[in-house]
């Protein structure tokens, strides 16, 4: 692997880690990891490259724990904006059958850029319908040339319209094809080295769109492979309702009996567990991804973040679909966590840092990398973002720093370090023909909205 120059961020507000900052400091970054930090009255080591922060704080790269890129290209898709999660879905699956190499390029491209404005340097992507081959192929491919950290997760649905499912019949596929599939992935692109830029984990989409089959043989193949699960659990009630209905049990239940219940394992949502599952699941190291966004605009409920972190259970932060949130900022869903466990809990239940820890350490725990991730500890990967907040937006906080990032709105990033290499200068993406792949990406969803009538 080739690194980086050797850089020093000077004159910065350091959120390290929970518990570890610094008002006025440096960080040294080196070889793609963190080799030191201290105070501006320390003196900084001498590097060939030195950047100053201005004031600005800097936090660990935000860690997106769920996502679904491929649907920037139908956002605010307006025959389902404002239908139920089942009515959404059924609406848009139809559109989400072209899907092709060249369309998930791109929206991956564009969804990768867009997390990295908002802060993100590592996300994973749950990526199920699977109308033409190679589709997360061309995911890796977009990761690899923009130099983004990337989870690829292989998602799979076997149930279709005839099978009593949502999807047509076009996006499901066999059970061995999806699991000599998920081992092809694992072959070729996953890396178990520290320091790794593509992982891959298995994600079958949700319990009640494959088959006890997909479940059971996903399980064994991570087990065998070292690798991480992942999948929807506990999102609405129709999941409850069906999992009784075919399986004569809770979503959770199937979940554990599946042979998921371990620490390999972390689920979108988790809206409506018992209390007793919750302990269970937490108990076997199962970490959730909040979607805060994605829940609200859908109004089909969130989870207690903050229930489920007293219970032991780790929780990270996601984006969810394009399609459901309408954006990509993981800043946007740290604040809106924020907001959303106030309004449940009250005002004394979360706190900034509360939520910054869900967008870093939580996310990083997820993804089975808190070792190297999410924090800015001695050998941390060097992936972090210096905030930018307008200064109108700015004026008189001036007693906490990190309360001021999530309540201050609108923060973006103003520099984005991924590994080393400065992804976002000045506010702006360093990557070069942004315009052609914005136009393209335009084509391509008028296209699958069937607004191309030239």
């Amino acid at each position: 692997m080739t690194y980086a120059p050797s850089l020093l961020i000077t004159h910065a507000y350091l959120y390290l880690d929970r518990g570890l900052e610094i008002a006025d400091g440096w960080i040294h970054l080196d070889k793609g990891r963190v080799a030191g930090f201290g105070p501006m009255t320390m003196a900084p080591p001498q590097t060939a490259k030195r950047l100053s922060a201005g004031g600005r704080i800097v936090t660990p790269g935000l860690v997106n724990a769920h996502h679904h890129m491929y649907q920037n290209l139908t956002r605010s898709y307006a025959p389902v904006v404002n239908g139920t999660l089942f009515e959404w879905l059924q609406g848009l699956y139809p559109l989400w059958a072209t899907l092709d190499e060249e369309s998930v390029y791109l929206s991956s491209y564009v969804a990768m850029i867009e997390l990295l404005l908002g802060g993100c340097t590592t996300s994973m992507d749950h990526h199920y319908v699977h109308p033409r081959p190679r589709l997360i192929d061309a995911q890796v491919r977009a990761a690899r040339d923009i130099g983004f950290r990337f989870h690829a997760t292989r998602g799979s649905m076997t149930r279709s319209v005839k099978d009593g499912g949502l999807p047509p019949d076009s996006v499901v596929q066999s059970e061995d094809h999806i699991l000599e599939d998920c081992e092809r992935l694992i072959g070729l692109y996953h890396d178990p080295e520290p320091g790794a830029m593509i992982r891959v984990a298995l994600a079958p989409c949700s319990l009640f769109s494959v088959s006890e089959t997909i479940m059971k043989e996903s399980a064994a193949m991570a087990e065998r492979l070292d690798v991480r699960l992942h999948t929807h659990l506990a999102e609405d009630h129709d999941e409850d309702r069906y999992c009784q209905e075919v399986y004569g049990c809770t979503p959770t239940e199937y979940f554990e009996r599946s042979g998921w219940a371990s620490e390999r394992s972390w689920v979108a949502h988790y809206i409506y567990p018992s209390t007793d599952e919750v302990d269970r699941l937490a108990q076997k190291g199962v970490c959730a991804a909040q979607c805060p966004c994605s829940n609200m605009m859908i109004g089909g409920g969130a989870a207690d973040a903050m229930d489920l972190r007293r219970r032991g259970m780790r929780v990270g932060l996601g984006c969810d679909g394009s399609a459901s949130t309408d954006h990509a900022s993981l800043w946007l869903e740290a604040r809106m966590a924020l907001l959303l466990g106030r309004f449940r809990n009250g005002p004394h239940s979360m706190t900034a840092r509360d939520a910054l820890d869900m967008a870093t350490r939580g996310g990083a725990a997820c993804l089975g990398r808190e070792d190297e991730i999410g924090h800015l500890r001695l050998g941390a990967c060097a992936d972090l973002v210096i905030w930018g907040l307008p200064p109108f937006s700015r004026a008189g906080a001036l007693s906490d720093p990190i309360e001021a990032l999530l309540r201050c709105a609108p923060a973006t990033a103003w520099t984005t370090i991924v590994n080393g290499r400065v992804l976002v200068s000045e506010g702006q993406p360093c990557q070069s023909g942004l315009e052609r792949i914005l136009s393209e990406h335009e084509r391509a969803a008028r296209r699958m909205q069937k607004l191309d009538h030239g």
